[in-house]
């Protein structure tokens, strides 16, 4: 199955843990012969939640680059780019679904070139339960569902 992956799952890359997530969720994934996407803007999102830590001084700023550097550079990591047309009007329609842009382009990526996007966002998540969302979905990608890890893994 091709999977995007919501930022979250990548914060370990970088240095930064997620209580009650496995550290190796993406290795776990593609042990498990799955096709693994993400979203260009994820990042940007990691390079401003280390930004953060480099800050604070919780995290040197090497260890976020190299981190970073691992993501894009494995190539079993496929990363779509948000500037797409079709991908930025679907993520538009879902502005008025969400409110962050960010959560409308990762959800647009894995809608227009995924299987599923894989997720913790609740806000997200309760989206299957939207109308106007699920007929988006049937006019772009009728077999594309949202799920947590835990039922991936």
């Amino acid at each position: 199955m091709k999977l995007l992956l919501d930022t979250i799952y990548l914060l370990p890359a970088i240095g930064v843990s997620v209580k009650e997530l496995p550290k190796d969720a993406p290795i776990k994934l593609i042990s498990k012969g799955h096709q693994i996407s993400i979203s260009d803007i994820s990042i940007f999102e990691l390079s401003a939640k280390g930004a953060k830590h480099i800050t604070t001084g919780t995290l040197p700023p090497e260890r976020v680059t190299k981190g970073i550097a691992a993501i894009i550079y494995d190539e079993r990591i496929e990363t779509i780019p948000t500037h797409d047309s079709k991908l930025l009007l679907t993520a538009f329609k879902l502005r008025n679904m969400l409110t962050d842009f960010i959560d409308c382009l990762i959800l647009s990526s894995a809608i227009n070139r995924c299987d599923a996007l894989i997720t913790e966002d609740d806000d997200i998540q309760n989206l299957e339960k939207n109308n106007e969302f699920n007929e988006l979905v049937t006019a772009i990608n009728p077999k594309f569902k949202i799920q947590a890890l835990t039922k991936t893994l």
